[in-house]
């Protein structure tokens, strides 16, 4: 009888136990800090309405058309982190996106390959691809870019923007098509060309390409609705959550190599991180200029 006394009480100690430990987890302080709850609400999406790109009509009535926009659609959707940074930077960079490809003649759907390249950062990939618009370094260099061993402009935002604008109204000129565009600027307009012959079809939609081609033009189109209608794929933003535009800076005008980018930026007033910040094109720690070529240094003025 007194074995079982222990078990009753060693029972009903694990059940306060319990009790206590669900009681903690539902409480919506922790120590040290509160929180709001995050209201998630896990749902399917439906393409109910034409989607063009462009001024192309997206063949939506083709089931494998109609799914492979969908996966883009739920992919990104419900990549929240990833997404929501991407929504923050789009009010840095692509309302200026949209100005540059204004001036060039181009669509302005043509911005949301910026967010589908690079999630609008300056990244560098396994391929040597850099940049928001991920050039390689010969296309960079053929579309009027200069990249050498202190400066690389395919981290230069409104030049490589310009270069991109170039680029795919060539890829447009040579294929006739916008998707067709987006497909050559993904996996080369020599592979594409190949592909069409092989396979014998004219349009980017009756191909069938590598995976991450086949993806591509329909993750372009998913980054377009979801941050063209943010709300109605369940992200809230106020205007404060964004970040800002890097509007406030002068220019000064340099000709001849810079032994210290840190001096130069103490001399003007910001700090050595700023200077990066503002001119992510410099990639070292001095500038080399045996040329005398003319380079514009931002000096952000209001930080």
């Amino acid at each position: 009888m007194k074995h079982k006394g222990y078990i009753f009480s060693f029972l009903l100690l694990g059940f306060a136990v319990g009790v206590l430990f669900v009681t903690l987890l539902s409480n919506k302080k922790v120590s040290g800090f509160s929180f709001d709850p995050v209201q998630q609400s896990i749902r399917g999406i439906r393409i109910n309405q034409a989607i063009t790109f462009a001024g192309e009509s997206i063949p939506i009535n083709s089931d494998d058309i109609s799914e492979r926009l969908e996966r883009e659609l739920l992919i990104n959707t419900y990549q929240h982190s990833s997404t929501l940074i991407c929504l923050k930077l789009a009010n840095r960079y692509l309302s200026q996106v949209a100005a540059i490809f204004k001036e060039e003649g181009l669509p302005e759907d043509l911005k949301y390959i910026a967010v589908a390249e690079s999630a609008l950062r300056n990244a560098v990939s396994s391929a040597g691809a850099k940049g928001i618009w991920q050039f390689k370094e010969a296309t960079a260099i053929e579309m009027g870019l200069i990249v050498n061993d202190y400066i690389d402009e395919r981290n230069n935002f409104e030049k490589c923007t310009h270069a991109a604008a170039k680029y795919l109204r060539n890829l447009h000129d040579r294929f006739g098509s916008w998707a067709l565009a987006c497909a050559a600027y993904n996996m080369g307009p020599s592979a594409l060309t190949v592909a069409m012959s092989e396979q014998k079809e004219k349009t980017f939609f009756d191909l069938n390409l590598s995976e991450e081609t086949n993806r591509y033009l329909f993750r372009i189109l998913a980054y377009k609705e979801i941050m063209s209608n943010p709300d109605k794929f369940g992200y809230i933003l106020d205007k404060s959550d964004l970040y800002p535009e890097y509007k406030s800076y002068s220019v000064v005008k340099i000709d001849s190599s810079i032994n210290s980018l840190a001096d130069f930026a103490h001399r003007n007033g910001i700090t050595y991180r700023d200077l990066k910040l503002y001119n992510p094109w410099l990639l070292k720690s001095s500038l080399i200029n045996k040329n005398k070529a003319v380079y514009e240094i931002r000096i952000p003025s209001e930080l």
